[in-house]
């Protein structure tokens, strides 16, 4: 059970009543993380606005392999539960290949400088070296998609950390960060 209270979508501030409603109409459903956050109809602004900028960033495969990475790196199961489902659904990974991702890797050489960059930056909490920053370089990257790498793994550790915190309840199909991929 959750250590914070997941309101009911009807029992969500109002203030954050037109977002989740957003959110509903995309999805078909409301995520206990939306429902979560929530709770602040500040942090739902914020993270609904972060988040929906960053659909810009690079492309959707590449942004869910590395949502997978941070969540592995982290230790986050319900990030890792979502970022697979989405990984498989709509992103269209195969299982191969997320099990890749969960060990900052990919198939694909180019996503694979992303997501290794990206483990890194999650790992040493930004603290990469000149050969990790050359490596995403060379691979084709620019400095203005490697700030966007950065910016979505900040998106990703602040739902990994928040869900973590809360232990929110798993509403996706259940995938453990402590099990091997």
């Amino acid at each position: 059970m959750s250590r914070i209270a997941i309101p009911t979508r009807d029992e969500a501030p109002e203030a954050s009543q037109a977002i989740l409603t957003a959110v509903h109409a995309q999805l078909g459903v409301v995520p206990n993380l939306f429902r979560l956050i929530a709770t602040s109809p500040t942090a739902l602004t914020a993270y609904v606005g972060f988040n929906g900028a960053l659909t810009k960033a690079l492309d959707v495969k590449t942004r869910e392999r590395i949502a997978i990475a941070v969540a592995q790196v982290n230790g986050c199961d319900y990030c890792l539960s979502a970022h697979t489902y989405l990984g498989l659904n709509l992103a269209k990974l195969s299982p191969e290949e997320i099990a890749l991702n969960r060990k900052g890797a990919s198939s694909d050489p180019r996503a694979d400088a992303a997501v290794r960059f990206a483990a890194k930056v999650a790992e040493q909490r930004g603290h990469v070296s000149d050969t990790d920053l050359g490596a995403v370089r060379l691979a084709g990257f620019t400095d203005a998609q490697i700030v966007e790498i950065v910016a979505l793994v900040a998106e990703n550790v602040f739902t990994n950390f928040l869900n973590e915190v809360a232990q929110t309840d798993i509403d996706f199909p259940v995938v453990s960060a402590a099990q091997a991929a």
